[in-house]
């Protein structure tokens, strides 16, 4: 059935008691239950739906959509794990189950673990594969330093983040250059810094170059906005600077230099105003 895993807009074959019956590419039908109905569908109607298996391994079509899609990569909190596997949540009914034999590593409720959904062809249900490594692609020709990307972040260690790249690469953020919280799910902007000879890729949230200085400045700006002061100087601490701006006191100094020199600002003892 090519359209288990993913979204698909089907036509309405007939109703019964339990729901409606859709038609399926292959010349097959598929239940939508009842409850995922309006009430106001007629024969021939489409309806958008994700097609998955219920708790009885039985094809049927919803109108909630997953955290993930077939082929697709999602961090999930486990919900549940017994002898043979964990349980995911991943935004339906029926959980998302991960096998031990999929698994990368052991995982306890609660945790949050990078997954990549796929069909299980022994029981052509959907399941989340933990060992990520078999579906990131390697060739990262073309990235270049600077370019602007979306990060996943989904593993810490001791040198960081390891996050992924725009979906289907590896790519790592350190820890001392990240002057915001970062969580195990988070969706970050990020940039890239260096492409390695493993060709994996490091990259940092601030932007790089003059963007880096504009991005800064026009964050203090906003800052200033309603009081037209902030209780910052180039004598604050990194942490104060850190905790209240989310960068490094380098990045900082540079941008309210900026701003100065443009006479935006002015920088008294006390802190900055905007002119």
């Amino acid at each position: 059935m090519k359209e288990l895993g993913k979204i698909s807009t089907l036509p309405i074959n007939r109703f019964t008691d339990n729901g409606a019956y859709l038609a399926l590419s292959d010349g097959d039908e598929l239940l939508i239950p009842k409850r995922y109905l309006s009430g106001e569908e007629k024969e021939g109607d489409f309806k958008e739906v994700f097609v998955y298996t219920d708790s009885e391994d039985r094809p049927v079509a919803v109108t909630d959509y997953p955290l993930a899609l077939l082929d697709q990569f999602a961090v999930l909190e486990v919900k549940d794990v017994t002898s043979i596997g964990a349980f995911l949540e991943w935004g339906l009914e029926k959980d998302l189950f991960l096998p031990n034999s999929e698994m990368r590593q052991d995982v306890k409720p609660g945790e949050k673990v990078l997954v990549f959904v796929c069909v299980d062809h022994r029981t052509s249900r959907l399941i989340g594969v933990s060992k990520y490594e078999d579906f990131i692609l390697s060739d990262t020709s073309g990235f270049e330093v600077g370019q602007e990307v979306n990060a996943l972040v989904f593993d810490s260690t001791g040198l960081g983040y390891k996050v992924l790249i725009n979906d289907f690469y590896e790519g790592l953020i350190y820890s001392n250059e990240v002057f915001k919280p970062l969580a195990i799910g988070d969706k970050v902007r990020a940039f890239v810094k260096k492409i390695r000879e493993d060709n994996k890729i490091d990259l940092i949230i601030t932007p790089i170059g003059r963007q880096k200085f504009d991005e800064g400045a026009d964050q203090i700006l906003s800052l200033l906005q309603d009081k037209n002061f902030l209780p910052l100087t180039d004598k604050s601490s990194p942490e104060i600077i850190k905790e209240t701006l989310g960068m490094s006191k380098k990045h900082f100094k540079q941008c309210i230099g900026q701003l100065y020199r443009k006479k935006i600002i002015v920088i008294k003892e006390d802190g900055i105003y905007k002119v």
